[in-house]
């Protein structure tokens, strides 16, 4: 099978499955952002716009960012905030505490989901954006989702930018930024979409942003690449109110 006519079979699946499923409706979970990645990434503006302390008090709170001066990463989920910083190139420390600051930010409040399997063709986190794009033209946007299940492997960073380093680049922020490999594992996902905020809270080349959990929370980070078990992920997204 070529390459064209996979990416054209895989694209056409999506269409068929969309056209079965329940699309994302309206609903009034607005997301909050504070900061902006590219202040961070083009102006060296490493220094918290917001102090998780202040919103600790929401309830099903859940937001995703790093921690001022790239000093780890940030995961809420349903009203825990979870820290993660790296302690060698292969170990990190994940803490709860909401006692940390971030440079930019997104959060919202959600407390009823609505929850699908996710398609069995859907194993990838361009296939993913593929589909929440395609189900979510009604939607108020951004928005936030999460996912829950099994996934085969996995690679996440942590950010650990030097002391002292000066930032005016992507490159340059990303100094220090250690990789890890998870296999075969249940975990938490909290993702956020957006079609209008490329460099505000997701990278110039995607439409999503996503922090990944081990079910055993001893492993969290930004997801940089997944391969989901085919029928043991489940989707969930906001509920219309």
């Amino acid at each position: 099978m070529s390459a064209n006519f996979k990416t054209l079979f895989v694209l056409l699946t999506i269409a068929l499955l969309i056209a079965c499923t329940n699309k994302i409706k309206k609903s009034t979970n607005e997301v909050i952002i504070v900061g902006a990645m590219k202040n961070v990434m083009q102006k060296g503006e490493l220094q918290g716009t917001i102090n998780l302390d202040t919103i600790a008090n929401k309830k099903h709170l859940y937001g995703l960012g790093p921690v001022e001066y790239l000093k780890g990463e940030i995961m809420i989920f349903d009203g825990t905030c979870y820290k993660s910083t790296v302690t060698s190139p292969t170990a990190m420390i994940v803490e709860e505490t909401f006692e940390v600051k971030a440079p930019f930010f997104g959060y919202t409040t959600i407390t009823d989901w609505t929850e699908q399997q996710l398609p069995e063709n859907i194993g990838t986190l361009k296939e993913l954006e593929n589909y929440l794009a395609a189900i979510a033209q009604e939607a108020n946007r951004p928005f936030m989702f999460k996912l829950n299940g099994t996934v085969e492997n996995v690679k996440i960073h942590v950010v650990n930018l030097p002391e002292g380093t000066k930032v005016s680049s992507p490159k340059e922020a990303h100094k220090g930024l250690t990789h890890y490999k998870i296999k075969n594992q249940k975990v938490d996902i909290l993702g956020f979409f957006s079609t209008e905020h490329k460099a505000v809270l997701t990278h110039h080349d995607t439409y999503i942003h996503l922090h990944l959990l081990t079910a055993d929370r001893k492993q969290m980070g930004h997801l940089d690449d997944v391969t989901f078990k085919k029928g043991a992920v489940t989707l969930y997204l906001p509920k219309e109110k």
